[in-house]
């Protein structure tokens, strides 16, 4: 054991304009932190030995400030955003690694979060989140960390899995796009074509269902125009960091997205609204005339794979992300054959 993490250190010094620690944490992964001027970027490799040689599969989580790890009360503690995968499935060909969100601890305790989510009890917290959410941001630590993971012993280069959920989809290709290196791309809950205008179909949704009225789904609408028109005026994002994210994340990314030559996997819900879209992504591919697009639907399931009820409400006794992970790393390896 002293051997190993000698070996493991040694082989992390590889960056000289980083610094970097590494320890284990609740015996579920290994925390990286590189710091460079003062600030740091922290990620968790889901393992607890790193001996054997594989590739990388980076996975982009969704939005919202949640840490890595959760620890409970009663002494147990939870990896978040995996913890419906099987994880064992996904590290016999890969690690698993996993980049911390901006401004947010890997690990934190259950009381200091509400719904997953971290709650500082410094009120300038949410702030400084919101400030760092965005794309370009999320793109440049995630290639930091690519970067830093190709130079290690225990990694094989000769692939490189990056995948994202919902936001962490609209994260991954523009990775992909930037990182040469990156050979297979998967897509989970993807809206290619901007966050904002999900919202503006659900209203209209919403009425045509009869859920709501044309007059209730017209304000709504107009509430979205203009949030989208504050969140592109510097002045009010100055004044509301919180509108960073949806100018950041309301670009569509279709044409760069038709740009990427490799293999790239794209599945959703058909009940998640967010990813309507998603049925017009083939016609683009068609018209560049590229056949690298895997296109895969699941039927009735919706942002996060539930099942869904006659009235669109989730079923959490009736989960699908192992059987959609799993099929997806199976892609990933037959793809490389």
């Amino acid at each position: 054991m002293k051997k190993f993490f000698l070996g493991l250190l040694l082989s992390l010094a590889i960056l000289p304009a980083f610094a970097q620690k590494t320890s284990i944490v609740d015996n579920k992964a290994i925390k990286f932190e590189l710091t460079q001027n003062n600030d740091s970027i922290h990620f968790i490799v889901v393992d607890t030995v790193l001996t054997q040689k594989k590739p990388v599969f980076l996975w982009s989580q969704g939005s919202r400030a949640c840490p890595l790890i959760i620890r409970f009360e009663n002494g147990n503690s939870l990896l978040v955003g995996i913890s419906n995968f099987d994880i064992a499935s996904i590290k016999k060909y890969y690690h698993l690694v996993i980049v911390s969100m901006p401004k947010t601890p890997v690990v934190a305790n259950e009381n200091e979060l509400t719904d997953f989510e971290y709650i500082s009890p410094n009120p300038e917290h949410r702030n400084d989140f919101f400030k760092a959410d965005y794309w370009e941001n999320h793109v440049e630590r995630a290639n930091i960390v690519l970067g830093f993971l190709r130079k290690q012993s225990w990694v094989d280069n000769s692939k490189l899995v990056v995948a994202g959920h919902s936001q962490g989809a609209r994260i991954a290709p523009r990775i992909a796009f930037r990182n040469k290196n990156v050979t297979h791309l998967g897509m989970f809950s993807a809206n290619p074509f901007g966050r904002i205008d999900q919202m503006i179909q659900s209203a209209r949704k919403n009425a045509e269902s009869g859920k709501i009225s044309w007059e209730k789904a017209e304000k709504e609408m107009e509430y979205w125009y203009d949030l989208y028109k504050r969140a592109n005026n510097p002045q009010e994002v100055e004044k509301t960091p919180e509108l960073t994210p949806w100018k950041s994340y309301s670009e569509a990314q279709i044409d760069e997205l038709v740009k990427i030559n490799i293999p790239i996997y794209l599945a959703y819900g058909t009940a998640d609204v967010g990813s309507d879209l998603c049925d017009l992504v083939p016609l683009h591919f068609i018209r560049e005339g590229k056949d690298n697009l895997t296109l895969k639907r699941y039927f009735n399931l919706e942002h996060n794979f539930f099942e869904v009820d006659e009235n669109g409400v989730p079923d959490r006794n009736k989960r699908h992300w192992v059987e959609v992970m799993n099929e997806f790393v199976k892609w990933t390896i037959e793809e490389f054959k």
